[in-house]
């Protein structure tokens, strides 16, 4: 049976006591539908910024206040929470209510109680189903059936454990609910038949009720008594399903952002914590930010495989590129949810134990809710070892989300800042061999040697100058380490650290940056006696590259092969392709535009394409006839900066990749230059940035020498003939390399009195920022005095200059607090502290 005929079988049985209940009751209680693989309902392209309630929309770009502000259920959101979800068990026995009803939740309860509850696992949260009707006000009532002594009896027993207790619902109202048209609670003046939105509108991804008017007061009264019910239980946790844009609708063709606010509101009185999902929308991530304290950001983990297993290692491999896009946005108060991990029982998990780890390492990195969906009552050993490990739950509570190095590898290093200035470094092996990954202390933003230790192991590892190297990890394996800086060891702090806080509205990017870039001059080098043609300026201002699929930056998740020597017309004869449903490639470029090139034929599908995280539409490279090199899908106008193209499979039986075209911007005027050795010539071109932000110019990796093999005269770059004369007959690229804002970004502001926060321990600490035309000046506190005024003013835009330092300061805590004086904007880019003596 094929996976998606699964899905419907399993999605009946969830159903079934769902469904029973809608002539009489609301969906908000409904079953939840099998989403193991992307492959529901076609989400058609969007327009990233419009909305049809422009009240609700924040541009996801946008950053209000300072990062220490918690979410609607403050405190409560702390820290990720710890649990249990019943929905794997659920899809695993496919029999959902039989991992609801009251005996199996009170045994999951104790066996919590017993084994994991002393290392912070809390919840038990009860997934779909759990309904039985409702009351003459419209509001849920638990099944009977499931709970034959009440749930309230059940809730009382997870309490009695020192437990937390969730429950699920979705958007929408019925139609049965509309045609009852119930009073109110509370409110008599209310009717439920008057709470939907006119005409109907579809309130959820499958289709049981209707978007409800949030803009009628009594549809806040509605949703409020619910949450009051629900408080009056006890509850403590609502997982909020279904949610759009997002749930496999990002075109805004359904858009609950309006009803997950008033959600938000009325739990947010009785601190119960509300979580989102499923796959939300990273283009409105602030406004989810603002709204809950949890949000799922990806497909089901499930793998639907009824008695097999719980989930499969491209279901976890999928989250690590959602873990690269989304990491920036977790904090205190609100969290990137992963679901379930399936890590607590190597007979029904479905992963190796290499792959169990990994698991458990990515959602501790993440800061994602730790929460198992595991049978409790039959945890394995090495399950109890990965969940119970006090100091890989220490990094997940830590609440210090991981970013990578770079995932234009499967050897990734992700590294998170923690407050007491070690970092947390995980070294994943995505491939399919064994192999040696190094942290480079460098690339953690550390400056200085420092001390490993080995956290699954729980072992020191010693002292180490700059760097560190994990030996033989295993496919699919993972390393976790502390690195704990030594004594006057520099730490740079990039302007999207969670410690970094802001004061005013902030953006990141938004075109305010400047990436670094490498662009070729290449120079035709002939032997023929004759002085050359002049090479035409160009002033078109931008240049392609074209990327053949083997390129070693382009990342496959998933089972991938190539194929050569086709004969079909394909870009250098070859391709890449895949057979699974859910296999991707991710490429991370720099540029403003960028082109999907493959085979359109009658035996491929449609793909999934996701920009910087966003999703942006579904191409259909099915045909009726072969056809090579098609462009399915391209994007220009991006900013020019750093973006990542990701292309999943959706359907069909193939899914393949040919090039990638990137458009950039063009920094050499010209790019092209020719050379004779019998009528040798200097050649010269113009750069585009200022002469101080050209690096290097390299031949082959190996530097040339500034002022003997080139020198630089304004923005006019001369390739001095001695040393081309050296090159061969052929074609020479000399690689012209500009520096940029520190990894690219920055953070900046037009408010004004917009502030940058930031607190350390240490004895010395640099701001460095980007200078441009449209800055002015900026005050600089330390420990709450002003020690100067810095201009940040420039006739031309440059990186990375260090515009304020302090050392000889005692080792203690400070505060660096630097206030927007002039100007059209301020930009922050690195904070840089150094260590004591």
């Amino acid at each position: 049976m094929t996976r998606f005929l699964r899905n419907k079988v399993v999605r009946g049985v969830l159903a079934g006591v769902a469904v029973a209940v809608l002539p009489v009751g609301i969906t908000a209680s409904a079953a939840r539908d099998p989403r193991g693989t992307p492959a529901a309902p076609r989400a058609d392209a969007r327009t990233t910024t419009s909305t049809t309630n422009a009240s609700i929309s924040t541009p996801a770009h946008v950053t209000t206040t300072s990062s220490a502000s918690l979410g609607p259920a403050g405190a409560v959101a702390a820290k990720p929470y710890m649990g249990w979800s019943s929905y794997s068990m659920q899809v695993y026995s496919n029999d959902g209510g039989g991992w609801i009803n009251a005996a199996q939740l009170i045994a999951q309860s104790d066996a919590m109680h017993q084994k994991l509850q002393q290392y912070g696992y809390k919840y038990i949260n009860i997934d779909a189903a759990w309904n039985g009707g409702t009351d003459g006000y419209g509001r849920p009532v638990p099944s009977a059936k499931l709970f034959p002594n009440g749930l309230q009896a059940v809730i009382d027993h997870i309490h009695g454990n020192g437990q937390k207790v969730g429950l699920y619902s979705i958007p929408g109202i019925s139609k049965a609910m509309l045609d009852a048209n119930l009073p109110v609670y509370g409110h008599p003046e209310c009717r439920t038949g008057d709470l939907a939105k006119q005409p109907l509108q579809q309130g959820d991804y499958w289709g049981f009720g209707y978007r409800i008017d949030m803009t009628k007061p009594c549809a806040q009264a509605y949703i409020d008594s619910i949450a009051d019910l629900f408080a009056s239980w006890g509850i403590d946790f609502l997982k909020f399903d279904s949610v759009t844009p997002g749930s496999g609708h990002n075109d805004l063709s359904m858009d609950a952002r309006d009803e997950v606010k008033g959600w938000s509101q009325a739990l947010a009185r009785h601190k119960i914590w509300l979580e989102l999902s499923w796959a939300l929308d990273i283009n409105y991530a602030d406004y989810w930010k603002s709204v809950a304290n949890g949000w799922r950001v990806e497909w089901d983990v499930e793998c639907y495989c009824p008695g097999e297993a719980l989930t499969a290692w491209p279901n976890i491999a999928r989250l690590f590129p959602k873990a690269a896009d989304w990491w920036r946005h977790a904090g205190p108060g609100g969290w990137n949810d992963f679901d379930s991990l399936d890590v607590g029982n190597g007979t029904m998990d479905g992963l190796t134990k290499d792959e169990r780890r990994t698991a458990a390492t990515l959602w501790a990195v993440s800061a994602a809710p730790f929460y198992i969906g595991n049978d409790m009552t039959k945890l394995d050993s090495y399950g109890v070892e990965l969940l119970t490990n006090p100091e890989v739950i220490g990094v997940n509570q830590a609440g210090r989300p991981a970013q990578p190095v770079s995932t234009r590898t499967n050897k990734q290093v992700w590294h998170a800042l923690n407050a007491d200035s070690s970092y947390t470094v995980a070294l994943f092996n995505l491939g399919t061999t064994e192999a040696n990954l190094t942290a480079n202390f460098a690339d953690l933003g550390l400056d200085g040697s420092a001390t490993v230790r080995d956290l699954w192991a729980r072992k020191d590892l010693g002292k180490f100058t700059s760097g560190y190297t994990a030996a033989v990890v295993p496919p699919h394996g993972v390393r976790l380490f502390k690195v704990t800086p030594q004594k006057q060891a520099a730490i740079r702090v990039n302007d999207d650290d969670l410690r970094v806080g802001y004061d005013g509205t902030w953006q990141r990017n938004n075109n305010y940056e400047v990436p670094a870039v490498s662009e070729p001059l290449t120079v035709t080098v002939t032997d023929s006696g004759t002085a050359p043609a002049p090479t035409p300026v160009t002033t078109s201002g931008v240049r392609t590259v074209a990327l053949n699929n083997d390129d070693p930056g382009i990342v496959y998740t998933g089972s991938w092969s190539r194929s050569t020597g086709r004969g079909l017309g394909d870009y250098q004869d070859d391709v890449q392709y895949t057979e699974t449903n859910g296999d991707a490639f991710s490429y991370s470029f720099v540029g403003n535009g960028v082109d999907y090139v493959t085979e359109k034929d009658p035996s491929q599908g449609e793909v999934d394409i996701y920009v910087d995280g966003a999703f942006k539409a579904t191409v259909d490279t099915h045909a009726d006839s072969r056809s090579a090199q098609q462009v399915v899908y391209s994007i220009s106008n991006l900013p020019n900066g750093s973006h990542t193209i990701r292309a999943v499979k959706k359907s069909g039986q193939f899914m393949l990749l040919d090039k990638l075209v990137v458009r950039q911007e063009s920094l050499l005027n010209p790019g092209t230059a020719a050379f004779d050795q019998g009528a040798q010539a200097d050649v010269t071109t113009e750069i585009g940035r200022d002469p101080g932000e050209l690096v290097s110019i390299a031949n082959g990796g190996k530097a040339l020498v500034k002022g003997t093999d080139y020198t630089v005269d304004g923005k006019v770059v001369t390739i001095k003939k001695a040393y081309l004369a050296t090159q061969p007959v052929g074609s020479t690229k000399l690689d012209f390399s500009f520096r940029g804002d520190y990894r690219d970004d920055v953070h900046a502001s037009t408010a004004a009195g917009a502030a940058i926060n930031f607190t350390f321990r240490g004895t010395g600490i640099d701001w460095v920022t980007a200078l441009a035309p449209d800055q002015g000046e900026a005050d600089v506190y330390l420990d709450g005095k002003l020690v100067t005024r810095v201009n940040l003013h420039s006739d031309v835009r440059v990186t990375t200059r260090q515009v304020f330092s302090r050392t000889g300061l005692t080792d203690a805590q400070h505060t660096l607090r630097i206030v927007k004086v002039s100007g059209d904007v301020l930009r922050n880019d690195l904070i840089r502290y150094t260590l004591a003596k």
